[in-house]
């Protein structure tokens, strides 16, 4: 057997070296979309990012006869442990060569790093938290993703597994097709104009005039409606800054749905095109032309993400969300989508579940969060 070797990452060339790796790996798979190479840089440190300036992160290479076979980085949030009072660390950016021999070094190396530090229970993939990409796909492996969302090859679970982790939580993803929606629209559009009238809602797409405002406004919003979610650790002022300017280029206006009352926004919701088959063409580059390409014409992209409706906890229960999906319908219609996908959705979250299933969405794929929670050396 060739020699096996994990290092910890430090030079330049193990920085290229770990970011280009998946395009090895993932060569011959036709689902398989490449990340944005810039946020992909600096998502796993090795460029500015505002989640590192509280956290801390470490990334190791596998190799083989010198050879890359495998990934990974240890991720310290420590917003984790101060929100939850609880040791525990993170794993993203796995990827690994059907081999177990190179995927339990490369969780090896990652317990001793914790260790190092005093930490002996690991959970993952969080990419680099829950606010970004998150989870294991285990099942839906007969498409793409969608823009944002994870995908990895049927036996990264059974490596992750005989590594020790075992389930923690699953996240669903529901596909919904034009064909329900008028239906929907139509179904529950009384029941949205009372909760609109009795809370004397202000529905509103987001504003062009002051467009950079509204999505932190948006992203706040997020934070707060959290709260309570299962895993959530918010985030900071800095990250969400940074989030909004990277979004403010990425959202369609009409997509973007806030509700007011008495001229305070108390939740939004907004979708993204599916970028994901033009950041195919043009293989993560956004420059020097990658970026107009993938922006250019975006009423041709005919399927959305619905990422995210959230509602702060004071009007959690009085139906705010139903009120603004209601708003949203006709001007997906208008701009001629498809096909939608709301993701994700936490198992545990049986609200929003029941809702989506109610109204005539398909569960189509699954991602999963493992847990090891191993006891520190006596």
């Amino acid at each position: 057997m060739a020699e096996l070797a994990v290092k910890r990452v430090g030079t330049r060339r193990e920085k290229k070296q770990f970011l280009e790796y998946p395009w090895t790996l993932y060569r011959d798979d036709p689902n398989w979309v490449p990340p944005l190479r810039m946020d992909q840089k600096a998502l796993v440190g090795y460029s500015k990012h505002p989640f590192y300036e509280h956290n801390q992160v470490q990334t190791f290479l596998a190799f083989r006869d010198g050879v890359v076979c495998g990934r990974i980085a240890a991720i310290l949030n420590q917003g984790h442990i101060d929100r939850y009072g609880e040791r525990r660390g993170f794993f993203g950016f796995f990827d690994c060569a059907d081999d177990q021999e190179v995927a339990t070094a490369l969780f090896d190396a990652v317990r001793q790093w914790f260790a190092e530090r005093d930490i002996f229970r690991l959970r993952g993939p969080h990419n680099p938290s829950q606010n970004y990409t998150v989870g294991l796909l285990v099942e839906g492996f007969d498409s793409p993703p969608t823009f944002m969302m994870t995908y990895n090859p049927p036996y990264y679970a059974r490596l992750i597994e005989n590594c020790g982790f075992q389930k923690v939580q699953d996240l669903y993803a529901y596909s919904g097709d034009l064909e329900m929606l008028p239906k929907v629209h139509a179904k529950l559009g009384p029941v949205a104009q009372q909760i609109t009238e009795r809370l004397d809602l202000r529905l509103r797409i987001l504003n062009k005039s002051r467009f950079l405002d509204d999505v932190k406004q948006f992203l706040t919003i997020y934070n707060r409606s959290m709260a309570n979610t299962w895993g959530f650790v918010e985030m900071t002022e800095a990250e969400m800054k940074h989030m909004a300017n990277d979004l403010q280029y990425m959202i369609v206006p009409d997509m973007a749905i806030a509700a007011e009352v008495n001229g305070e926004m108390i939740g939004a919701a907004f979708g993204l095109p599916d970028y994901n088959p033009r950041i195919k063409l043009i293989d993560g580059h956004l420059f020097p032309f990658g970026f107009i390409r993938l922006l250019w014409n975006r009423k041709a992209i005919k399927r959305v993400r619905l990422i995210a409706t959230n509602v702060i906890p004071e009007y959690q229960h009085f139906g705010v969300s139903l009120a603004i999906m209601h708003f949203m319908v006709p001007r997906g219609l208008q701009w001629g989508l498809e096909e939608a996908e709301f993701s994700w959705v936490l198992e545990s979250n049986a609200m929003s579940r029941g809702s989506l299933e109610k109204g005539g969405a398909k569960r189509t794929k699954t991602f999963r969060v493992y847990d090891s929670d191993r006891e520190p050396p006596t």
